[in-house]
């Protein structure tokens, strides 16, 4: 799987995906929102019972998966093309 890695780390929009990949299915799952959020208690508890889960953390590597993989080209990388970006391609 070859996957340009130097150009989603600098994309600011690869990290906000991660984010709502790792986050979304989480808080699905175990009934939370973003508002019960509020000390670092609670995030710390969200992620104990979200690891302790087997269905929260396949959702999260499921979300984290589709996240990566970039549906417009074949297979599993990115295509030849992005392989020689050196900053994300401007649209």
């Amino acid at each position: 799987m070859n996957i340009n890695w130097k150009v989603r780390i600098k994309n600011p929009i690869f990290w906000a995906e991660v984010a709502v990949s790792v986050f979304a299915p989480i808080l699905a799952y175990l009934g939370w929102s973003f508002s019960d959020l509020t000390t670092w208690g609670k995030l710390g508890t969200l992620l104990v019972q979200a690891a302790s889960n087997p269905v929260v953390v396949v959702s999260v590597l499921v979300s984290l998966w589709n996240t990566i993989n970039d549906p417009t080209t074949a297979g599993l990388g990115d295509s030849k093309n992005a392989m020689h970006y050196k900053t994300p391609k401007k649209s």
